[in-house]
């Protein structure tokens, strides 16, 4: 069987690689295995040295990384090089700071001395998403490498090319022979590798649907899981707030990666005093926003990752519509090649439709009126989803009280939603359980042990 690389920009296929064979698989499962067994006795200092040559790999060959996440899933070229540079910037971070984090901490009992410490526990399976091809990679290996795991990779399928580069910038920073380790394989694949006794531990991102089925065949083998799900991120603009840098803001959020984000802005909650001026803001500022070749510099928007995910969007967006929200921009379907599709701006938006229940993975804005605080508030988390969420407003007091009641992984106060390797990411509800990056990210898939001594 094959796996076809394909630029969602054109629809050329870029390259046809031959998945890897089950005998391919048990024999890098086996490498892995060995490579842990020797990796797991390195000092830090060793391991932090080579982290280091990771992140020096990453910006010495960014242009090339880069260029291939932006013909293999359509990220706009300026995006693929800041990706490629945050990857690096994470590489660094755990390479000066995972001795501290994982460092033994004593603890007061009846022993003469009792103390916590944190174990590797092998050979973890990522299962990635396409949309954001490296970081998504590299915010699971750079922690899990420096706890002493090894790592493989079973990328989304529309990316392989990116999934052997980045098992090219271990290879080449110098790490052991099998410690991280790319198969080409189906979603199929999956199972089977859960299953294998010499695979510890999952993480994946991914959808609902995904994390599910990943979490149900884990815990038949009784194997931690780390699951980032779907989002619907809500974008809460309150009366007090700066409307026009909110309306700004919000666009960044919503068309960042295309609108192919997780945690990207999805639902925008405005109060009724400043809802008009918001909306005739934000469409300006949608409607500004450059579509088009993702290799052009200037290109803010480029195409969907897939035909059939811009088919998806736009049925959401149809039935949305149908069902009472008002297109206020964009919502067509473009002429020519490519999985491209326009930023789009959706008024009248409800509970019931689409663009409210569920998740809009695409450069779709839908805006939804609150009465009040209160009101705003209970809208946001009227969702079956808690990932992130940004709330808008000049009140500091005020903001770190509706912090504690809004139901989210994260809450950023004027300011867009973002990953950053010193804090923890992750969700709650249906948007998954566990946290990747920061101090709690790297304790995930290491073992807690306590050691009490007479």
């Amino acid at each position: 069987m094959s796996i076809q690389s394909v630029n969602p920009a054109t629809g050329e296929v870029l390259e046809t690689l031959e998945e890897t064979s089950p005998q391919q698989i048990d024999r890098i499962l086996a490498g892995a295995q060995a490579a842990f067994t020797e990796w797991r006795t390195r000092p830090f200092a060793e391991r932090a040295t080579l982290m280091r040559a990771a992140g020096h790999e990453l910006r010495a060959h960014k242009a090339k990384y880069a260029l291939t996440m932006t013909r293999e899933m359509g990220k706009p070229i300026t995006q693929a090089e800041a990706e490629v540079e945050k990857c690096a910037g994470t590489c660094d971070y755990y390479a000066e700071h995972a001795e501290a984090f994982l460092a033994e901490q004593p603890r007061e009992t009846d022993a003469s001395r009792s103390y916590v410490r944190f174990d590797p526990l092998g050979p973890v399976l990522a299962v990635m998403p396409w949309n954001f091809p490296f970081w998504q990679v590299f915010r699971f290996a750079a922690p899990a490498l420096m706890a002493g795991n090894a790592g493989i990779l079973k990328h989304a399928s529309n990316v392989p090319r990116c999934a052997l580069q980045i098992e090219e910038v271990f290879r080449r920073a110098g790490f052991p022979d099998g410690l991280f380790r790319t198969v080409l394989a189906p979603s199929s694949a999956v199972k089977g590798l859960i299953a294998d006794p010499r695979i510890v531990a999952v993480t994946l991102t991914g959808s609902e649907r995904a994390g599910s089925a990943v979490a149900e065949q884990a815990g038949r083998a009784i194997k931690k899981t780390v699951l980032e799900l779907g989002g619907s991120d809500p974008f809460i603009v309150l009366a007090d707030a700066d409307v026009d840098a909110a309306a700004r803001a919000a666009t960044e959020g919503r068309l960042i990666n295309s609108g192919q984000s997780c945690i990207a802005a999805k639902r925008f909650i405005v109060v009724e005093p400043v809802a008009d001026r918001f909306l005739e803001r934000f469409k300006a500022e949608l409607a500004s926003r450059r579509m088009g070749d993702p290799l052009a510099r200037e290109t803010q928007v480029g195409p969907q990752a897939r035909v059939d995910l811009r088919d998806e969007l736009h049925r959401q967006v149809e039935e949305s519509v149908k069902r009472g929200a008002r297109p206020l921009l964009g919502g067509q379907v473009p002429a020519g090649k490519g999985a491209f599709y326009p930023p789009t701006l959706l008024a009248a938006v409800d509970k019931g439709m689409p663009a409210f229940d569920e998740e809009t993975f695409g450069p779709v804005a839908a805006v939804i009126r609150a009465k009040d605080e209160a009101d705003a508030i209970r809208l946001a988390n009227d969702s079956s989803f808690g990932l992130g969420a940004a709330l808008w407003t000049r009140d500091r007091d005020r903001a770190e009280r509706l912090a504690v009641q809004i139901e989210a992984g994260a809450v950023f106060v004027n300011g867009v939603v973002k990953s950053d390797p010193r804090l923890p990411f992750g969700g709650i509800k249906r948007s998954g359980y566990g946290r990747e990056l920061s101090e709690y990210g790297i304790r995930e898939f290491v073992n807690v042990k306590s050691v009490w001594i007479a």
